[in-house]
């Protein structure tokens, strides 16, 4: 249950940066994902003193993961929407199986920003890495961020 809730908590945070990180443009445009990982880039700077390098390097990181999350969350997207088909004419074979690949395409989006974590907290000094680390410890996922939009968690086990 306790790594439900931090799931969820992270996802919920994750969720909050891409809100954050419209900056000024048309209102109700969303941000490009390069906006979205400058934005947040520029947080952990702030956050974390990163160096020009680490920048670049999170920039990468970053990006990567965007990329990795932007087809998955597409497949969600479709999956939510044949769910909610299934739901209106009461066929829980079909709830069911969309909820399992709700399930599975979920999953892949944590280990996405997981894995993106790990790789962007090997790039820390230790000073930075401990910085880092108590900003997850609070569930604040990437340092005002953590999982992508359209995530969610919690609930009960």
């Amino acid at each position: 249950m306790t790594r439900r809730f931090f799931q969820g908590i992270a996802m919920t945070a994750f969720c909050a940066s891409f809100l954050l990180a419209q900056g000024p443009g048309t209102p109700g445009t969303p941000p490009t994902p390069a906006d979205m990982v400058t934005h947040q880039v520029e947080r952990l700077t702030t956050l974390l003193t990163l160096t020009a390098a680490q920048q670049a390097q999170a920039t990468t990181i970053f990006t990567a993961e965007v990329t990795a999350a932007s087809t998955v969350q597409t497949s969600l997207k479709t999956a939510h929407t044949a769910l909610n088909a299934a739901v209106l004419k009461n066929d829980t074979a079909t709830i069911n199986a969309q909820a399992t690949q709700i399930g599975t395409l979920t999953t892949q989006l944590t280990a996405a920003h997981a894995n993106a974590q790990a790789a962007f907290y090997l790039i820390l000094t230790p000073d930075q890495q401990t910085k880092y680390a108590t900003v997850l410890s609070r569930g604040s996922g990437r340092g005002f961020g953590g999982p992508g939009p359209g995530r969610f968690g919690g609930g009960r086990q």
